[in-house]
């Protein structure tokens, strides 16, 4: 493997900043994606999280639909719908119309948390669905956006049927490299905010990988990897800058998740040594700094956990900041520009 060229691509989930508003920044994110496609990065994904003020990414399909829209090349897809909280026909549906819309771009990752909190999470489920039929589902959904019956021939995905949009499989634990790997699906884990585990789930999926229950994708084990990513001209500027991604971690620890808030010079002053130490745990697999500095510390990451494709996400108070990471990132890495 040459781990200095395997795919970059992003993941958003279109954070809202401190003196902005929802409005803005889904426009950002259109701005991103265009800039992302030109660049030459895989994919750009969005994530589903309901009820938090920092991000503005709950529908990810009209997200995609925007950003199709003001893309040429770049894969598009949710990075993930949260699959407990749907029924497999309908996002058979909305993807299946998207990739009628748009075509051989269009990306499905699916995960099996609620992507929010309990109370939010039983105001989005469908009659009480759960994650113990995850695994049903999924096959269900392969086979409305494929040519089999789901439910027999009178329930079918329409649009959806026959679009098969390429499923991937999120996880932050075991058990979701031990579905992906049952399945056979290429497998997305998210290191960026849960690492303690990244070893050996990306073992246990490479080890259990399996084409034969009848749901595979592929045919070997594909393994991308989330990483957080900041890069400035300097390394003193990127550690800067990455303080507002920190601060927004730091909700997380304390509950109080609010938009996000410009950098600061130190962390620990601002929200006290315990939770600076929280946040450091929480962001431990990251790159931030120069652009020599983060292309030594991704290529590193792709070496120890034999990734075949990274997805960075960069947050920053000032979206002008996030978009020069972007640009820095794919001069350095070697990303080919887009026509």
């Amino acid at each position: 493997m040459t781990t200095s060229r395997v795919p970059l691509s992003i993941l958003d989930l279109v954070p809202v900043a401190s003196g902005t508003d929802t409005s803005t920044a889904l426009d950002q994110s259109v701005e991103l994606v265009r800039l992302a496609d030109a660049l030459g990065y895989t994919r750009y994904w969005y994530a589903e999280h309901h009820n938090v003020a920092t991000f503005a990414s709950s529908a990810t399909s009209l997200l995609i639909g925007r950003a199709a829209e003001h893309s040429k090349r770049i894969r598009l897809g949710s990075g993930g719908v949260m699959l407990p909280n749907h029924s497999p026909l309908m996002v058979a549906e909305y993807y299946g119309t998207l990739a009628e819309m748009y075509g051989d771009r269009i990306d499905l990752g699916l995960g099996r948390a609620p992507g929010t909190d309990p109370t939010t999470a039983a105001a989005l489920r469908r009659g009480g669905a759960a994650t113990d039929t995850f695994v049903q589902d999924v096959v269900d959904l392969q086979r409305y956006l494929g040519t089999r019956d789901a439910q027999g021939p009178e329930v079918r995905a329409l649009p959806g049927q026959g679009t098969k949009v390429p499923l991937w499989m999120l996880g932050s634990s075991l058990d979701g490299a031990a579905v992906a790997a049952y399945l056979g699906l290429p497998y997305a884990f998210a290191s960026h905010f849960a690492p303690q585990m990244r070893h050996e789930a990306l073992r246990l999926y490479r080890s259990r990988f399996s084409t034969e229950f009848g749901t595979a994708e592929i045919s070997q084990p594909y393994a991308m990897v989330g990483v957080n990513v900041l890069v400035a001209p300097t390394d003193d500027e990127a550690r800067f800058l990455f303080t507002t991604a920190q601060q927004m971690a730091a909700g997380i620890y304390t509950g109080r998740r609010g938009p996000l808030q410009p950098p600061v010079e130190d962390l620990a002053t601002v929200v006290g040594p315990e939770v600076a130490r929280f946040v450091d745990d929480f962001q431990q697999v990251r790159a931030v700094g120069s652009p020599e500095t983060v292309v030594a510390e991704l290529e590193a990451l792709v070496a120890d956990l034999e990734a075949d494709e990274l997805i960075i996400t960069t947050y920053t108070h000032d979206p002008a900041h996030r978009a020069r990471s972007f640009t820095l990132l794919a001069d350095a890495w070697g990303l080919g520009q887009a026509d």
